[in-house]
């Protein structure tokens, strides 16, 4: 299949309704070169390494994040609900943004379920993931691409993990889908600035699922800034990523000075 937006890359696939068989790999691994956060490997040699857990053992197994949070706590030398929300917030980076890449390049969604997408433990930066699964669905359409990415994510992903993490830390669960929301219009700039062709197809797609489920009411479209195309979120919750020493605001922040919203 040739990506809809992007004329670079070129997969094969075939339709049948709404299921595609596509080149799942290919296209992680294209999208990938966007960044760390949007790096998925797919080798099938991996399922023979014990270390790779799926992500649903997460849900469960409070050991992981325990450390997690203990580890960007020291490195950051915050306090355990400043950790939580960080270290949150760059797991929830990780789930989000492959997903979000690859239906705006690529007009599909790769089937990352809490079974088929696997973490495992890195010292430092970003946990890596890896899935298991080759399978995926059709989403060329902004609206069906943004309701797959939330049918997708918000129940088998980020509710669970974010009922994980407050388990663990008393932590503002609106505060946490306010980082999940920062994710979303994060991921939605990096594709647009790495693909300009796409840009506006990516702040559709993002603007819709902003607008789905425990995202609305989030944070606030404005004006674009800086590298933003069509808008500039600026979420209504705090990372808290302001008390870790000299760490001050996200561009994002609810603690700048406010400005007039876009119209919706």
């Amino acid at each position: 299949m040739s990506s809809p937006h992007d004329d670079r890359f070129e997969a094969r696939a075939e339709r049948v309704g709404h299921t595609v068989t596509v080149d799942v790999r290919a296209v992680l691994a294209d999208v990938a070169g966007l960044g760390s956060f949007f790096t998925v490997g797919t080798d099938p040699a991996q399922a023979a390494d014990p270390t790779w857990r799926p992500m649903r053992d997460l849900h469960t197994d409070p050991g992981p994040l325990r450390e997690r949070i203990a580890h960007v706590g020291r490195v950051l030398g915050s306090d355990d609900r400043v950790a939580a929300s960080i270290a949150f917030q760059g797991i929830a980076a990780l789930v989000v943004s492959a997903p979000l890449a690859s239906a705006v390049l690529h007009g599909m969604l790769p089937e990352l379920t809490a079974g088929t997408l696997h973490w495992r433990v890195s010292a430092s930066g970003p946990w890596p993931l890896w899935s298991s699964s080759t399978a995926s669905t059709a989403v060329v359409d902004p609206d069906a691409a943004a309701d797959a990415l939330a049918d997708a994510l918000f129940d088998e992903h980020l509710a669970p993990l974010i009922g994980a993490v407050r388990a663990q830390v008393p932590i503002s669960e609106r505060l946490m889908w306010g980082s999940v929301a920062s994710s979303v219009a994060g991921g939605k700039r990096v594709i647009g600035d790495r693909h300009p062709g796409v840009a506006d197809r990516a702040a559709a797609v993002a603007r819709r699922l902003l607008d789905l489920g425990p995202l609305a009411g989030t944070g606030d479209l404005r004006p674009p800034e800086g590298h933003d195309i069509g808008w500039t979120f600026r979420r209504r919750s705090c990372c808290l990523y302001y008390r870790v020493p000299g760490g001050g605001l996200c561009g994002d922040c609810v603690l700048h000075r406010r400005a007039p919203a876009t119209p919706a």
